[in-house]
């Protein structure tokens, strides 16, 4: 029993040993050609990605020229609006005008006298 368990001891010691020794490259490979090939394979991903990334835009560019293009077929297809015409200014009579012009000329002038009064105060003198 004894020499069963010192084989069984050895042979565990000898796995965990066997596991923190880095496996053995073929035909000499340096770590160079290990750190080598991971760079290939991190740019050869990276392109993959950029493909893709480039692939969804594409597809985005072509939904939205579709979408451009359906907005305008709908556009087309709309009946137009039926010509309004055009609201013809109210005529009035000479006295009307007459009247309003008065009441704007009135109105520009007492607008003109409260400003007056406002630059009056605005440049007295200083106390």
């Amino acid at each position: 029993m004894t020499l069963f368990r010192s084989l069984a001891i050895a042979g565990l010691f000898a796995t965990s040993a066997q596991a923190q020794v880095p496996p053995l490259q073929p035909h000499g490979a340096s770590a160079f050609d290990r750190h080598r090939y991971q760079a290939d394979q991190h740019r050869y991903e990276m392109d993959r990605l950029r493909l893709q990334a480039d692939q969804r835009d594409a597809v985005s560019a072509q939904i939205a020229v579709e979408a451009q293009m359906n907005r305008l077929r709908v556009q087309a297809a709309r009946r137009p609006e039926p010509v309004q015409a055009q609201p013809y200014r109210a005529l009035r009579s000479p006295e009307e005008e007459r009247t309003l012009r008065l009441s704007a000329e009135e109105r520009r002038v007492a607008t003109t006298e409260g400003l007056g009064q406002i630059d009056a105060w605005l440049d007295r003198a200083p106390r």
